[in-house]
């Protein structure tokens, strides 16, 4: 099986409604998606402004020092201007679109179907006198009628074109029905690779860009964290764990998903839900006590892939929810031995508290010590303390930021702020170096710009 990622947050996932890359993110963007290892970058539609032209001329600079390892493709309606445009900027790959379905020939074209056909293969021809390599996405194409989309095909491979992108534009595909037109289409038109370009209207991307590799698709479309128009396309990082998972190819460097979700994150101001598969806060984050027994014993029963392949690590959440088994884990990792008496009444007191969010390290401590009325070891000595002021990106959630610093072990209270800085948090350590570690902590949040710290000076 052959298959590789286009990714297309420079194009697609800037037409999210609010998103704006400037020419430094755009390049910058473009650089790690390189270094995940994509086979294709969608580096924008030159033509419609002249910062996405900047950018590409900038990336392909890059492209050319050896500096990015991807192909470059930029986007082009079927019009002249805009494939010359291309041609100037020396992309590796023109990708002309045009709407193939009925619903697009009649109210946005008004052009006939003969006339399409037309206009797609001197289009394509025209690419193709510029020495470039050309692929045609044919928009709307899981609307169009199927003997047209054919002919469609048959003339974009005739013109040049050694790709095809058949777009599911509005996100009607359901995975049966797109691994048959993928098997049909290859079958009918040898000589020309398929690319699944999937939107997520009906939440069903993944699983149809799954079934059109199936079927015979060697390219899947996507953006980082699922990125574009109205609810977007395929989310690169979990369709590259379902390949791993499901094919056993690495079409991505896995372990470098985390950094390019979060650079995406920043520089979109699209805040990730935390239950966002493979690169959500919670997406190795174990809660029911059931659970937390289980990976404790063997992290496959609740884990389909470790999530060190992500670069990742796993965790669990004490709270209602928790079992013994877990309360025991967390206790030795301590350095606190309780005995099954001991753990059952700390337990009680967890579960008597149902309005709980989680409890912290030092939280468990306190119950331990009320419990077994001995002073435990290693009790966090409170030796410094320290108010940290956090000045976040404008593009970031301060409420995302304030969450994720409210569950780093040493921050005591968080506050949101206005003026200069956006957060204040109150963090204890035992010591010089883990105070530090607790500021790098807060620093490697996404979100976070700057900080300043100043320490608590206490009387003697």
């Amino acid at each position: 099986m052959k298959v590789g990622i286009l990714d297309s947050t420079l194009r697609e996932g800037e037409q999210t409604p609010g998103v704006v890359f400037t020419i430094d993110q755009r390049v910058e963007i473009a650089k790690v998606l390189s270094e995940v290892g994509v086979s294709m970058i969608e580096a924008g539609h030159p033509a419609v402004s002249p910062d996405i032209y900047e950018g590409i001329r900038r990336i392909m600079k890059l492209r050319r020092e050896g500096e990015i390892g991807s192909e470059v493709v930029g986007h082009s309606r079927a019009v002249k201007s805009d494939i010359e445009v291309n041609a100037e900027l020396e992309v590796d790959r023109t990708a002309i679109f045009y709407g193939i379905s009925d619903i697009h020939l009649k109210a946005k074209t008004k052009k006939s179907r003969e006339e399409a056909l037309q206009i797609i293969a001197d289009t394509i021809s025209y690419a193709r006198t510029h020495g470039m390599k050309v692929r045609f996405t044919a928009e709307d194409a899981t609307r169009a009628d199927l003997g047209y989309l054919v002919q469609v095909v048959k003339t974009a491979r005739d013109a040049g074109a050694d790709r095809v992108s058949l777009a599911d534009t509005v996100g009607v595909l359901y995975p049966e029905k797109a691994r048959e037109l993928f098997s049909y289409i290859s079958s009918q038109v040898p000589g020309v690779e398929l690319d699944i370009h999937a939107h997520n209207d009906l939440g069903m991307a993944v699983a149809n860009a799954l079934a059109a590799v199936e079927g015979g698709a060697t390219i899947i479309h996507t953006t980082v964290n699922g990125l574009g128009e109205r609810v977007g396309i395929v989310p690169l990082q979990v369709v590259a764990a379902a390949i791993k998972y499901h094919f056993g190819i690495d079409v991505v460097k896995l372990e470098i998903l985390p950094k390019v979700s979060s650079l995406v994150e920043k520089y979109s101001g699209i805040s990730m839900p935390p239950n966002f598969p493979i690169t959500g806060d919670y997406a190795f984050v174990h809660k029911a006590g059931v659970h937390v027994a289980g990976i404790l014993s063997d992290p496959k029963t609740y884990e389909f892939m470790p999530p060190e392949a992500f670069g990742r690590s796993r965790d669990y959440v004490i709270d209602k929810y928790t079992g013994k088994h877990a309360l025991k884990d967390r206790f030795d990792r301590l350095g606190v031995q309780l005995n099954d008496e001991e753990l059952d009444q700390v337990l009680a007191k967890i579960k008597a508290n149902p309005s709980a969010r989680f409890y912290r390290d030092v939280d468990l401590l306190e119950i331990a010590e009320e419990v077994t009325g001995k002073i435990l070891k290693p009790r966090p000595p409170e030796k410094v303390e320290a108010v940290v002021s956090i000045k976040c990106d404008s593009n970031v959630y301060t409420t995302s930021v304030t969450r994720r610093l409210s569950v780093i072990p040493g921050v005591k209270e968080v506050m949101e702020i206005s003026g200069d800085y956006d957060v204040v948090a109150r963090v204890e350590a035992k010591d010089n170096i883990e105070l530090n570690n607790v500021i790098e902590s807060i620093r490697s949040i996404k979100g976070v710009t700057s900080t300043l710290t100043s320490l608590v000076l206490k009387k003697m």
